[in-house]
């Protein structure tokens, strides 16, 4: 019995962590694009640049070669774990509840963890080139100013909509995107100031908002997250990133693992719940990516 019992608790440990990780999921994962690798970085794209049709001048004319530009985006990991520590048999038990402590705490910090990758990979430098040896930074120009609809504004409709020209400016195409726009609690509150937000004479009866909290407009989905305030803050401001799902990447070398062993090494041998993961994002195509600087006092 004592040998088969800590097997047990194993299993339901780990199928635990797997069913809420599933029905939970972390805000910006199923927003992005996601693959799983292996080796110490990844090619995720190989890019294309677009080719144009040249104007026949001349009858019988040589023809002339059109060689398209050529790039490869890439990924690299980085590794992470997380350490719990039961006492008992009794305590040992309480982890094969769905609802418990133990689980629900690994699954937070797996999410967390998750989204925090993503959100720095909105704005850092990304590595491009036949080996990755090219550092490309992010498009100054898709930026929106902090000053755009307002001296000193947070979020706002007329920043929405320059952030919109801006990419349909660069042909991102709002029928067949999707489009994300990232949401702190601050800047929903901005937004609940805007009339255009409020009212649906603006709208067209669209679900503008659901429970006080702005889920979409003028074609953006919103995705609000905290972890942007602590991410992306600079001197006065916030950075909101907006992308295209097919504009961003994540990947994963090792999807959150989970295991419960005794350890030996600790007096009274106690249970040690331990859930780790390897995972990298980047930016898959510069003008799929822009960002709204959101004022901070």
């Amino acid at each position: 019995m004592s040998v088969n019992l800590p097997t047990h608790f194993v299993q339901q440990y780990s199928s635990n962590i797997q069913l809420l990780l599933a029905a939970q999921g972390g805000k910006f994962t199923s927003k992005v694009m996601m693959g799983s690798h292996v080796g110490k970085q990844a090619s995720p794209v190989d890019q294309f640049g677009a080719v144009e049709m040249q104007l026949v001048t001349s009858r019988f004319a040589p023809k002339q070669r059109t060689d398209a530009p050529t790039d490869r985006r890439w990924v690299f990991p980085s590794d992470y774990d997380l350490n719990q520590m039961v006492d008992s048999f009794d305590k040992l038990k309480m982890i094969t509840d769905v609802n418990s402590t133990y689980v629900v705490n690994a699954v937070k910090a797996a999410n967390r963890q998750m989204d925090r990758i993503i959100i720095n990979a909105f704005t850092s430098t990304a590595k491009t080139g036949e080996n990755g040896g090219t550092s490309t930074i992010f498009t100054a120009g898709n930026e929106v100013d902090v000053a755009v609809g307002g001296a000193n504004s947070k979020l706002n409709v007329a920043k929405l909509k320059a952030v919109r020209e801006q990419m349909e400016s660069q042909f991102v195409d709002f029928e067949t995107e999707e489009v994300y726009c990232g949401l702190t609690a601050a800047d929903n509150a901005s937004l609940l100031n805007e009339i255009q937000i409020i009212s649906s004479d603006f709208n067209g009866g669209d679900a503008v908002l659901k429970d006080g909290r702005v889920v979409s407009f003028l074609g953006f989905t919103f995705c609000q997250s905290q972890l942007i305030e602590q991410l992306l803050a600079g001197t006065n401001e916030v950075t909101l990133p907006v992308w295209c799902k097919s504009g961003m990447y994540i990947g994963l070398w090792e999807d959150v693992q989970n295991d419960v062993h005794p350890r030996h090494d600790i007096q009274g041998d106690p249970w040690e719940i331990t859930t780790t993961m390897s995972a990298g994002a980047t930016r898959l195509e510069e003008n799929k990516v822009y960002a709204i600087e959101s004022y901070r006092a």
